[in-house]
């Protein structure tokens, strides 16, 4: 392979909507980051989460500085990952802004509980996780804010809410398995489980 040097190369400018575009074809799961305590809580919904380390657990997510949530994870040095379940649209709608709701507004309709560290999680959620802020980076417009697990609560759900193309689409564990047994396996070689 040759790699052509940097000094050598012609930057040719990506614009915003060429790099959105090409995002779109990242299927995300969808997740609930809730930040705050109390009264002072606001939300967001993201496809940026990801895990970062199993020892010790840890996870990050990259927030648009300019969004509510962002001081609010700065000044607690907390936020939630609500994993959302495919039943849960609503909400991710919700916190995306549909609507025109804001901060505490955001919560109504849902059942939340208070986490060791003040942040709400959500009832239902796939997987609610509470984190403390380990580190905050800040490059360009957004933080990778890094995340150190400090409890999880889990549900049975098994479908989940994604995000591709610009659309909301529930993901099924069993539904999917299913539809892939009927296409990946000819007929002829398939065995009784």
């Amino acid at each position: 392979m040759n790699v052509v040097p940097r000094d050598l190369m012609t930057e040719i400018p990506v614009s915003s909507a060429d790099f959105r575009g090409a995002m779109r074809h990242l299927t995300g799961g969808v997740s609930v980051i809730t930040a705050g305590r109390g009264k002072d809580i606001t939300g967001m919904t993201v496809t940026s989460v990801t895990s970062l380390s199993v020892e010790p657990p840890t996870l990050l997510v990259s927030i648009n500085r300019d969004a509510s949530s962002f001081p609010l994870i700065r000044r607690h040095g907390a936020f939630g990952v609500n994993i959302l379940n495919a039943d849960q649209l609503d909400i991710a709608e919700r916190f995306a802004g549909k609507g025109g709701l804001k901060g505490a507004d955001r919560f109504a309709g849902a059942k939340w509980v208070t986490a060791v560290s003040g942040v709400p999680l959500l009832v239902g959620a796939l997987s609610a996780v509470d984190c403390e802020v380990e580190e905050i980076v800040e490059r360009h417009s957004h933080g990778i804010v890094i995340g150190r697990v400090r409890d999880i609560r889990s549900s049975s759900r098994t479908a989940a809410l994604a995000y591709w193309h610009g659309q909301y689409v529930a993901v099924d564990q069993d539904e999917v398995a299913a539809k892939l047994a009927d296409v990946s396996v000819p007929a002829r070689g398939r065995r009784g489980i």
